[in-house]
């Protein structure tokens, strides 16, 4: 899938965002799980994870196999290995071979970024089906659950788990309402879990991204909401590169006293949470 087109002549390019990044060695020898790898914030938290040093397994469904080999492909030019596993993560057993096989290809999980989602716009509740609602729940929470589970007693005293919500959760989206509650669940999610497990020296966070240009909002926006897509404080959409960097902020130990929060990547939104 190509990358879509800006909606704002002010956009950096996506290209721009990862030329510019300075890395540090910051995850160096780390080994990553990235759902939702093939494109948008999924592969860029994977290029930014590789120029940190890092290697990653991206999960992704198997129609999206040709983006997800661009994203291995961005990864090897920096040195470090990407392994690709297209599988539905909806199904909790495939969230268990996830692990078993990031297990097997990396030799351990030190970082598990949560970030495979699904949206569709609908602009009243009478219009919004059941089996959608269930649908995105089915896919925006309940493997976060999975894969958190079955990710945790392979991870050690600093491992991070990353979670993605939105920044929907906090101004109530009304057109996306079931995708906008998923978000919300995430974000106790990440609470909660931090709580349980910062004895363990495991640090929980969540990223809250607001307007970003990637594949999915051509795919699932109606035109005049993507005509509106620009409308933050900084007069832009953000790229997916310019989310990344909270994601290895995140990873890193930079943020070794923060556990339980959420990053605002969002293009300047007030949201107080």
């Amino acid at each position: 899938m190509e990358d879509p087109k800006p909606t704002s002549s002010q956009l950096p390019t996506e290209d721009n965002g990862y030329q510019t990044y300075k890395a540090a060695g910051k995850l160096s020898g780390k080994k990553a799980i990235i759902t939702g790898g093939d494109s948008g914030i999924g592969r860029a938290v994977a290029i930014l994870f590789a120029m940190e040093g890092a290697s990653s397994l991206i999960t992704y469904l198997p129609e999206e196999e040709k983006d997800a080999q661009e994203t291995k492909q961005r990864v090897e030019e920096t040195g470090q290995s990407c392994y690709c596993f297209a599988t539905d993560i909806r199904d909790k057993k495939n969230c268990q071979k996830v692990v078993e096989t990031a297990l097997k290809s990396l030799g351990g999980i030190d970082i598990l970024v949560n970030n495979a989602g699904t949206q569709t716009m609908i602009d009243d509740i009478k219009d919004l089906e059941e089996s959608q609602w269930e649908s995105t729940f089915d896919t925006n929470i309940h493997p976060i659950f999975y894969l958190s589970k079955y990710t945790l007693p392979h991870l050690k005293n600093g491992s991070t788990i990353i979670n993605c919500a939105s920044v929907n959760h906090y101004i109530g989206r009304p057109d996306l309402l079931d995708y906008t509650s998923t978000k919300g669940a995430i974000v106790a999610f990440t609470r909660g879990l931090s709580n349980q497990q910062v004895k363990n020296g495991i640090r929980v966070n969540c990223v809250c991204p607001g307007p970003i240009w990637t594949p999915l909002i051509p795919a699932t926006m109606t035109t005049s909401a993507k005509e509106q897509f620009s409308g933050t404080p900084m007069g832009r959409p953000g790229q997916p590169s310019e989310v990344a960097t909270c994601f290895v902020f995140l990873a890193s130990q930079d943020s070794s006293f923060i556990s339980g929060q959420s990053l605002h990547p969002n293009g300047g939104v007030v949201v107080n949470g």
